[in-house]
């Protein structure tokens, strides 16, 4: 990782709470392949922003490349470039997803964006190609290999069914409740302000020269989970019990078999084991189930409630 830059972006290590968050860009990273990305839902204010730009300082040394919302299909894949093409040349204008080769694509409130670009991107995410037929020519496919991250705010409307399903993962997030917890949070971020300010004013701050040094442990850490993945055992049972799950809770389509299987692996090898259990299903199962089920299509608020942890806890086990 290329050395952090002084971008005033609260570090990764110092995010209190938002531990679903946390877990999924962290499985997103360790086991990008056909996973599909993560779709973060939740209110204003709550740190969905905050969590992705912090996890791609941390990982790739600088911030995401970021989609806006009136991007249109030449700005997203790229094409060639018109007046070239009037004089019989042929040259490529790279797009966004080429830009965020082996990197993160921020999609910030992704329900807001053309169901087409959206279809694009999830493809290429995919696959791990990007195809390109336009201006009358065809670009070689080329691969390209980025995780996905998009953020929305239910409250402004939802996401189709069917470009919720190839989400990999969705995370949940309210806003914090818990009266200690809020404190925590409040007293981090004046904390970071500070550290800032002197980073300003003196040109260093322990502070964060903690915190970047925590980052890059955590790093080195999921860099280890990364290489180990394809280590890592799933029994039988587990592959029986991840089609179990995906049927218990109405999941739509054969998609979140697979997901769910392999957010098990990646949670395994983050803890740096080397065989999947049921309590890594448990830990996943959440993120890969939640929006393939029926509700999603009539709220896209819907969360895991109550009663999907204790037919959780009645399937897995409670720990």
């Amino acid at each position: 990782m290329s050395a952090i830059a002084a971008i005033p972006i609260l570090p990764y290590s110092c995010i209190v709470g938002q531990e679903q968050i946390k877990l999924a860009l962290e499985i997103a990273y360790v086991a990008p392949q056909r996973l599909g990305g993560v779709l973060i839902s939740g209110q204003r204010g709550t740190g969905k922003s905050t969590a992705v730009r912090a996890f791609a300082q941390m990982v790739y040394g600088q911030l995401p490349v970021t989609l806006p919302i009136n991007a249109t299909e030449d700005r997203v894949v790229g094409g060639w470039k018109i007046d070239a093409l009037m004089r019989s040349e042929s040259k490529w204008q790279p797009g966004l997803l080429e830009e965020a080769n082996d990197r993160l694509l921020y999609v910030d409130e992704v329900n807001l964006l053309d169901d087409h670009i959206v279809n694009i991107i999830l493809d290429v995410t995919s696959t791990g190609v990007l195809v390109v037929q336009r201006d009358g020519q065809n670009k070689q496919p080329q691969k390209v290999a980025f995780t996905l991250v998009g953020t929305m705010n239910p409250e402004e409307g939802g996401l189709r069914p069917q470009l919720l399903d190839r989400f990999g993962l969705m995370v949940s997030v309210a806003a914090e409740t818990d009266v200690a917890k809020r404190l925590a949070i409040l007293q981090n971020v004046l904390a970071f302000d500070q550290a800032v300010s002197a980073l300003g004013q003196v040109g260093t701050s322990d502070w964060l020269a903690r915190a970047r040094q925590q980052d890059q442990e955590k790093f080195e850490r999921l860099k280890q989970a990364k290489e180990k993945l394809n280590l890592v055992e799933v029994s039988p049972e587990i592959l029986g019990l991840c089609i179990k799950l995906s049927g218990e809770f109405q999941a739509e389509g054969n998609r979140g078999d697979y997901v769910l299987a392999m957010a098990a692996k990646a949670r395994a090898a983050l803890e740096g084991v080397s065989q999947v259990t049921r309590s890594h299903l448990k830990a996943v199962a959440p993120l890969a189930l939640q929006h393939r089920r029926p509700q999603m299509a009539q709220s896209s608020q819907e969360v895991w409630n109550d009663r999907d942890r204790e037919t959780l806890d009645q399937l897995l086990g409670s720990e």
